[in-house]
């Protein structure tokens, strides 16, 4: 998810859990899902902040640019190949320690990253951080969907996920500038900082779940087989897939364009659209995760329909920016509940799949727009991600029984 994006591990709540769920009424746990908030934020910055920070790193590290990049790549690797079997290894842990433990992983990961000079330790690092970032991902929105009565489950989940649009569009020009003004070591510093302190505020807010009772393989022929899961993860893989084929080259496209010098400004554009988003998908998303996915894909399409038809004026651009947003801000919210109530008893399977899934599209994106990029140009993104919206959108509206369902099913597991 971005990492991402994307409530492995997590049992079905006890009868006394649901009770003071639903006692709770309105009234939503906000201490407690904005320290899940600030645990997204960090994921999410961790994994994009050495973008900003290319060239001084580089320069600490004594490796060229294209080298010192591929620390964005280990992190995604470490989630990939870590995320579901950890997950089904943790499955037993209670959530609360388990999160503290992730987070502590990004503590001493971004610590080590911070005070190396070695590239090889500097790879090692940023591999315990995706580890770390497997973990949060598969537990975070199960975590926020057990603070809260049924009918809260996706307003929970779009407040934890605002750390998404929130790290892309202020923390990474924040890391950035800290880095330009102080160093690049100081950066990354100030999130193992504002990780003791979320560490110390886990510890004295957030409620406990137990995990399952017995931990082990997760089944994943059967979660596949699972009626909708299938759906919404090759929605999550193609959706993810197309945004960050855009998202992960848009300085290329704006230079091509004669934008380069307001890259900061569009996304600033964009991430103050998906906060908007996120706080639309909350609010309406329960009973509504069908239309709202439709409309997220529709807005998104047309978004890049007119960056690539008008390409040639920068107001068309900033308004297809603020579109991209609207559409794209609550994308995880609607998958990572989708993929819960889909999977049902098989929904930390389903979560762990999908945070995996995730971050293959993200590398797939990387490593795809790369060669459109050289081989046609950076013209050719939008119409692409147009291409592949089209599949995404026929997805979801034929999964109308299962996976994205005209009516709301809640599966607080």
């Amino acid at each position: 998810m971005t990492s991402a994006e994307p409530s492995t591990g997590t049992a079905a709540p006890s009868p006394a859990t649901s009770d003071a769920a639903s006692a709770a009424g309105q009234k939503l746990p906000l201490s407690a899902l904005l320290a899940l908030a600030v645990a997204v934020f960090i994921t999410s910055l961790t994994e994009t902040l050495p973008a900003g920070l290319l060239p001084d790193m580089s320069a600490g590290l004594h490796t060229s640019e294209s080298a010192t990049g591929q620390t964005v790549t280990i992190y995604a690797l470490g989630t990939v190949l870590t995320a579901i079997p950890l997950s089904a290894a943790t499955a037993s842990w209670p959530r609360k320690r388990l999160l503290l433990t992730a987070m502590a992983g990004f503590a001493v990961a971004n610590t080590v990253t911070a005070l190396s000079a070695n590239y090889p330790l500097t790879l090692a690092a940023r591999f315990l951080a995706g580890v770390a970032a497997g973990l949060a991902w598969a537990l975070l929105a199960g975590y926020a969907r057990r603070m809260v009565a049924p009918h809260q489950e996706g307003r929970a989940i779009a407040i934890a996920m605002a750390g998404i649009p929130v790290a892309l569009s202020l923390g990474v020009p924040a890391g950035t500038f800290l880095g330009q003004v102080v160093s690049w070591q100081a950066a990354f510093l100030a999130m193992t900082a504002l990780t003791v302190v979320l560490l110390v505020w886990i510890t004295a807010v957030a409620p406990d779940h137990p995990g399952q009772e017995t931990a082990g393989k997760i089944p994943l022929r059967r979660t596949l087989r699972v009626p909708g899961v299938t759906p919404v993860l090759i929605v999550t893989l193609v959706f993810v897939l197309a945004h960050t084929l855009l998202y992960a080259y848009i300085a290329s496209f704006l230079d091509d364009i004669g934008m380069g010098d307001q890259v900061d400004a569009v996304l600033l554009v964009f991430g103050v659209a998906c906060l908007i988003s996120i706080w639309a998908v909350g609010t309406c998303i329960h009973g509504h995760l069908r239309t709202l996915t439709v409309v997220s894909t529709l807005l998104v399409g047309v978004a890049v329909a007119v960056m690539g038809a008008f390409s040639g004026a920068d107001a068309p651009v900033y308004v297809a920016a603020a579109l991209w947003g609207l559409g794209w801000g609550g994308v995880p919210t609607l998958l990572q509940t989708a993929a819960g109530q889909a999977g049902g008893e098989a929904a930390d399977a389903a979560q762990a799949i999908l945070v995996t899934l995730w971050n293959v599209a993200m590398a797939a994106g990387g490593i795809a727009g790369g060669v459109l990029l050289n081989a046609v140009g950076a013209d050719a993104f939008p119409w692409t991600v147009l291409i592949l919206l089209v599949p995404v959108l026929a997805i979801v509206l034929a999964a109308r029984s299962h996976g994205f369902p005209a009516t709301h099913t809640s599966a607080n597991s």
